[in-house]
């Protein structure tokens, strides 16, 4: 009797222990979060060529400090900078659908790791930033919740044809307000105040910001069309065709060209360099303008939609110059690390 209740003992532990045998090995599909595996993962969510993005956008509202603490300024451009890699990867995490049909080749599509954990990664990594950067201005931390508001907000605005653009670029056009407040002790009411030419400057910048990423976000539906259109996703292409969505991108080149322009114009001191590089990015919105006019599939609209990041990267970088021209030979390097990133992305016709 004693041998037969051992017998149910000991099967009773192996049933446990393959239990939990299994109940691991199915956890462990995904990398750990510890791994190496996860974080190269996870760079790859972040799409390490659209975080120049953040970059850009940051330098030009750090550029209005009049006298900036370098030490300051670089311990707060390392979370704005990487700012929109964390916020794609949140956004990734509540778009796999789409995501499954546009871009297999993606670490959440192919299973490498979890929807619950690049979110988690990503929620901490922006408040994480958001505390950094609150830290040194008390006035960050409104913008800071907002911007992290607006992701998690996204793909439900995304999936009209009104408010992707919009909701998208708002969140964008946060960045150089709070490059602006990294100058410690400025309040909100004071670089909005419009006292003097350089308030205006900066005003018009932050509503160029707006505008050029505003035009990326259209452009970029292009080459999610098909993608789009199965999973529900009323993107503007969807909804109105081809030829009228390239006539929104055109109206919103325009109004970002226009924009830059005047925020050149009235900073009140002529930059050569500032001017040269505008008028680069102008040839370059230009070209990427009709391009998208002549494109017609899909699978090719991925070189116009490069040439719109570089125009809201050159765009910027003209802003940045023109107030800091100390600041040069940095913003060659930056653009040079741009262009290297995007060249390495991992699939040509995606961006």
């Amino acid at each position: 009797m004693g041998a037969v209740k051992k017998s149910i003992k000991i099967d009773t532990s192996l049933i446990l222990m393959n239990l939990l045998r299994g109940y691991f090995m199915r956890k462990s599909r995904y990398a750990s979060v510890l791994s190496v595996p996860f974080w190269r993962a996870y760079w790859s969510t972040m799409r390490p060529y659209l975080i120049f993005v953040s970059g850009a956008a940051a330098l030009v509202g750090m550029a209005f400090i009049e006298n900036p603490n370098p030490v300051t300024v670089i311990i707060a451009f390392i979370p704005l900078f990487f700012s929109y890699g964390l916020g794609q990867a949140l956004t990734d995490s509540f778009q796999m659908d789409t995501d499954a049909f546009s871009s297999p080749y993606r670490p959440l599509i192919k299973g490498l790791v979890s929807r619950g954990q690049v979110l988690g990664v990503s929620l901490v990594g922006l408040s994480f930033s958001v505390l950094v950067l609150t830290y040194i201005n008390p006035a960050i931390l409104a913008f800071g919740i907002l911007a992290v508001v607006g992701l998690l907000t996204y793909t439900s605005l995304k999936r009209t044809w009104w408010g992707g653009p919009i909701w998208n670029s708002w969140i964008v056009a946060l960045l150089p307000v709070m490059g602006r407040l990294v100058e410690e002790e400025i309040s909100i009411h004071e670089i909005f105040s419009l006292e003097d030419s350089r308030s205006l400057a900066f005003i018009l910048a932050v509503v160029a910001v707006f505008f050029s990423y505003a035009n990326f976000v259209v452009m970029g539906y292009f080459k999610d069309i098909s993608a789009d259109r199965k999973t529900g996703y009323r993107t503007f292409p969807v909804v109105f065709g081809w030829n009228a969505t390239a006539v929104y991108s055109d109206g919103l080149a325009l109004l970002s060209a226009g924009l830059t322009g005047w925020a050149l114009y009235t900073i009140g001191r002529f930059s050569f360099i500032g001017a040269a590089i505008f008028i680069l990015g102008l040839g370059v919105s230009l070209y990427a303008q009709v391009k998208i006019h002549r494109v017609r599939e899909e699978s090719d609209a991925h070189g116009p939609v490069a040439h719109v990041v570089r125009v809201f990267i050159l765009y910027s970088a003209a802003l940045v110059v023109a107030l800091k021209s100390e600041w040069l030979f940095f913003l060659v390097l930056f653009y040079l690390l741009f262009e290297l990133a995007l060249k390495n992305r991992p699939e040509e016709t995606q961006v």
